[in-house]
């Protein structure tokens, strides 16, 4: 369908998709939200039109190649245009999806133009970190899905913003970790809610990496990367409030991951991907109190983000997840498990699963002697970030925000939990959040007083979402010698009677 044919068609159905989103908006939670879209989905006979925002480096490599894939395997979608500040980046996304549907997209500099002119019912989001919470809220209070690549923002704050527009909205959102598409962390959900751990404790994950030249610096710089070809003050954003200016610098534009006005090193790069899927898992979602260490003490380049660092965070429900890696040592990572009262789940390391491990406690423990380690299967998947895209296109043909496999609510979990963390390392403080009001204040006694107080008055456990398995693995067991603890009151036994 060129686009002067399917003028009528693309301006009806926007009209339409405006108002099933302004009904939409009432609604305050996504799983509202899937109601409001059940009757909206799109006819096989009309595509959705796709713009792309920043088709750099993954803008290109997998945004605009797994959408073009899609299309020319029949999905209803069209890709239509593309935005980039650097005209070198702008001209290859559109000859690749020229090359490959046959039809040229419209090319912009600026992504505000290319929302108002190019006709959109969708974009994806590819730019660097400081631009996404922007360009997003742009988009959704434009009427148009979304796909934003990971970090969903740059800021806790940032992210609370979108997930809001997002509630209001009604758009399909998915956020760019590929790795929550794979079935087995709702695989990994379903065992943890029946109780076969017991009461869950702890989830560890990593993402150790290592190079010779230093993480990130393996983005080569090229000539033609000059102000010339590229609008450097539209690229920071100056005018926009996004960052402050600084002269042109090849580095700083090709390996901005490296430098903390841009990015956040591999807290935002990295460490959101394995904690999204830990959050998936467990049905975790906003901590209570973060804590951040770390430090540059190898990779000395000119980049201000950490090469080695660790965030522990402290959940509500009595859980804590702990996420970690250096930069500078790939070989001998942790593995990545979640661990409960009666046992544990071992997945190793990496998010390419065709199983993973149950190993139970000792039966002294679990009282279940029949108990054994078993390997438990899952459905592999060969590419995540195919599977991830095709995802959001299905979501978005049904109008179904709910069928996203990571939108913002879950996106704005994972950036809380990361970005305190990256804020504790540098502030030198530990935070505590508020998942009711959102709020971020600096830590107290409150977080460790309240569960010496729950143990004072011998409460019982919190448990994650969706728990259905009672006490189960959750209750510890009074020996009977314990008969006699208790405080002498005016010197008298307490066991006397």
């Amino acid at each position: 369908m060129t686009h002067a044919d399917s003028s009528h068609s693309d301006s009806s159905r926007r009209e339409f998709l405006k108002t099933s989103a302004c009904t939409a908006g009432v609604l305050g939670a996504a799983s509202h939200l899937a109601a409001s879209a059940a009757a909206t989905s799109t006819s096989p006979n009309e595509k959705i039109r796709i713009g792309f925002v920043g088709p750099g480096s993954r803008g290109f490599g997998a945004h605009v190649k797994r959408l073009t894939m899609l299309q020319t395997q029949g999905q209803p979608i069209e890709l239509v245009a593309v935005c980039d500040v650097y005209s070198e980046h702008r001209d290859r996304a559109a000859k690749h999806i020229e090359k490959e549907t046959g039809h040229a997209p419209q090319k912009y500099e600026d992504y505000v133009e290319m929302y108002e002119k190019a006709n959109l019912d969708a974009v994806c989001i590819g730019t660097p970190d400081h631009w996404h919470a922007k360009q997003t809220i742009d988009a959704l209070n434009a009427g148009l899905h979304v796909y934003c690549e990971k970090p969903m923002t740059k800021t806790v704050e940032e992210a609370i913003d979108v997930m809001k527009t997002w509630q209001k909205s009604g758009q399909v959102m998915q956020v760019g970790v590929q790795s929550t598409s794979l079935p087995v962390w709702n695989q990994v959900n379903d065992i943890l809610t029946s109780g076969k751990l017991g009461k869950v404790l702890m989830y560890q994950t990593e993402y150790f990496r290592n190079s010779a030249q230093g993480q990130w610096r393996y983005y080569k710089l090229d000539p033609q990367m000059n102000p010339k070809n590229i609008n450097w003050k539209k690229w920071l954003g100056v005018e926009e409030g996004l960052a402050e200016y600084e002269d042109f610098d090849r580095a700083v534009y090709r390996q901005w991951r490296r430098f903390w006005p841009y990015g956040s090193g591999m807290f935002t790069d990295l460490f959101v991907h394995r904690t999204t899927t830990m959050l998936k898992g467990t049905g975790l979602r906003f901590p209570g109190r973060v804590a951040g260490a770390g430090g540059l003490y190898l990779e000395y380049d000119g980049r201000s983000v950490p090469d080695v660092a660790t965030v522990v965070a402290d959940f509500p429900e009595g859980v804590q997840g702990l996420v970690t890696a250096t930069m500078a040592c790939q070989d001998t990572p942790i593995k990545q498990l979640i661990r409960g009262h009666f046992g544990s789940l071992v997945f190793g390391t990496g998010e390419q699963f065709e199983g993973f491990d149950y190993i139970p406690e000792r039966p002294q423990v679990t009282r279940d002697s029949k108990l054994k380690k078993e390997h438990i299967a899952t459905t592999p998947v060969v590419d995540t970030t195919y599977a991830h895209f095709k995802n959001w296109v299905e979501a978005m043909v049904a109008n179904d925000p709910a069928m996203c496999n990571n939108d913002p609510a879950l996106g704005a979990a994972a950036i809380t939990n990361v970005i305190l963390g990256a804020r504790s390392y540098r502030e030198g403080k530990i935070f505590h959040f508020d998942d009711k009001t959102y709020t971020i204040s600096d830590g107290n006694s409150s977080w460790a007083d309240q569960w010496e107080k729950r143990s004072a008055e011998r409460g019982t456990p919190n448990h994650i979402a969706g728990w259905k398995a009672g006490d189960h693995g959750s209750v510890l067991e009074e020996p009977d010698y314990m008969k006699l603890a208790g405080p002498w009151k005016n010197g008298k036994d307490p066991s006397a009677g």
